[in-house]
């Protein structure tokens, strides 16, 4: 049938230039979407709701977490980078009575927590290693820099609690994360330990922020949040240790 409707049409004229230069644009713009979407973990399922679709309900939630608020609506239009998180956020807006009831949590470990941010980013990057998480790791390595994490204990958070170099209390605070996440409790002897260091409401406060960041990771990869616009993503060897099979 192919075959036949060949022989009945004449042959096509040659497309002008213009012509041809655009039909090229439109092939290497698609060809550069389609790399883009595939630095993403995993394809959108659930899209961000983004600050010019916000009504009074989604500010209403958004209001929960006050600085994460003001961050997206100064920068949500910055197609440099700058506009971290605002996926993940928007995301979860999605259902506003459920995001005024987690931001109301996630406001506390964030902005509340008797924790200093140092420690709490080290916290949040074990664990969103461990969970494979590559859009919750990808923001906090930034947060954790500006926190003061040092280049090499930034890549130290993907070896665990046993890598040479950490200080006696960041590895048993790494060594927390592993225990929450595999046995849902941290053991005597790194409780005794960090009993030592921090008080019971610093203790709880490390707790939730490990529960809080681990079920973003959850939401994150099963909604499928994608990167901002400008957003680099994993380096192509840490994402591949991330995903191998002894990966800590």
């Amino acid at each position: 049938m192919f075959i036949d409707y060949i022989r009945c049409h004449r042959p096509r004229r040659a497309l002008p230039i213009a012509a041809l230069c655009a039909m090229a644009s439109a092939s290497r713009a698609a060809r550069l979407s389609h790399t883009k979407s595939m630095q993403n973990q995993f394809p959108p399922r659930v899209l961000p709701l983004l600050p010019p679709a916000w009504n009074a309900s989604t500010h209403d939630a958004v209001s929960a977490f006050p600085s994460g608020r003001d961050f997206v609506l100064s920068r949500y239009d910055d197609q440099a980078g700058g506009a971290r998180g605002m996926h993940g956020l928007g995301v979860i807006l999605q259902y506003p009575a459920l995001a005024k009831a987690f931001l109301t949590f996630n406001n506390h470990v964030a902005t509340a927590s008797t924790l200093s941010k140092r420690i709490r980013e080290l916290l949040i990057l074990r664990i969103s290693w461990l969970r494979r998480s590559e859009y919750e790791l990808i923001q906090h390595l930034v947060l954790g820099r500006n926190a003061g994490l040092s280049d090499a204990e930034l890549a130290r958070v993907q070896d665990g609690p046993d890598s040479p170099g950490w200080d006696p209390v960041d590895a048993d605070l790494v060594r927390a994360v592993d225990e929450l996440h595999a046995d849902a409790r941290i053991h005597d002897a790194t409780w005794l330990r960090l009993s030592a260091h921090f008080s019971t409401d610093q203790l709880m406060d490390m707790v939730f922020a490990v529960g809080c960041y681990d079920v973003l990771a959850m939401v994150f990869k099963t909604l499928g949040v994608q990167l901002e616009p400008g957003v680099d993503p994993l380096d192509p060897a840490v994402r591949e240790r991330m995903h191998a099979r002894d990966s800590r």
